[in-house]
């Protein structure tokens, strides 16, 4: 009688998982359809039954099970504060800027890297100016500093002309930091990532100049002093 009703239960959470996993295939489906040409790299159950967390490029957001209704911002857990939304959308960003590639970036590397930041830059804005100013003391602790464009003024600017100078030098460290002192460098035009950079920046809602992207996927829009990205790795490493 026992092992009738264990089987009982068995086929019955069986019945359940099967029904459970089509429902599922059915509202991936339907989110499918919905984002059309848009590649999800994810598409999940949330924390909220029937929404589902779509990760397309460095975007996250959430949708109901039929496709019809979109939702975007974060989603917290109230009870214990726990932002839900935040590990995919680092996730997502730490993505982005792997696909895009180091061979795309301007880096500055330390005799001995550590940690690596990634910042978003235009050869004009003074607080870029400043972070540059400053690069001896990120190498010093060690941090990797990656250079990607954003002239802000677009792309008929001469911010933007200045940012291709750079990227086609033969020393494009050498001349990101000379334009960033004021100097003037040869106004050189070749195949160059800057429309790229920019694409990627508009995808992770850039605002403003320096963008700061920590290596965990971290945004920390505007100018972050050197001691301050070396304590947070220091208490993030805790």
């Amino acid at each position: 009688m026992k092992f009738r009703i264990l089987a009982s239960s068995l086929l019955a959470f069986t019945l359940i998982s099967v029904s459970s996993v089509a429902d599922e295939a059915q509202d991936r489906a339907a989110i499918k359809k919905v984002l059309g040409d848009n590649s999800p790299s994810s598409i999940r159950p949330s924390k909220i039954p029937g929404l589902y967390e779509v990760v397309v490029d460095a975007h996250v957001f959430y949708v109901s099970g039929d496709g019809r209704y979109v939702l975007q911002g974060d989603l917290v857990d109230t009870q214990n504060g726990e932002n839900l939304t935040e590990p995919a959308r680092r996730k997502a960003v730490k993505t982005a800027l792997s696909k895009m590639g180091e061979d795309r970036m301007i880096v500055f590397s330390p005799k001995n890297r550590k940690h690596t930041m990634t910042v978003f830059t235009d050869i004009d804005c003074g607080y870029c100016r400043k972070l540059h100013g400053e690069i001896d003391q990120y190498l010093d602790k060690g941090i990797e500093v990656r250079y990607m464009m954003f002239p802000r003024a677009g792309k008929k600017s001469e911010a933007y002309k200045k940012a291709v100078a750079v990227w086609c030098a033969d020393d494009r460290r050498a001349a990101l930091t000379k334009s960033k002192q004021g100097e003037s460098i040869p106004m050189k035009t070749c195949d160059n990532p800057v429309d790229a950079h920019m694409a990627l920046a508009n995808d992770l809602g850039l605002r403003g100049t320096p963008l700061v992207v920590l290596e965990d996927g971290t945004i920390q829009p505007g100018y972050v002093p050197p001691a301050a990205v070396a304590k947070y790795y220091s208490e993030a490493g805790k």
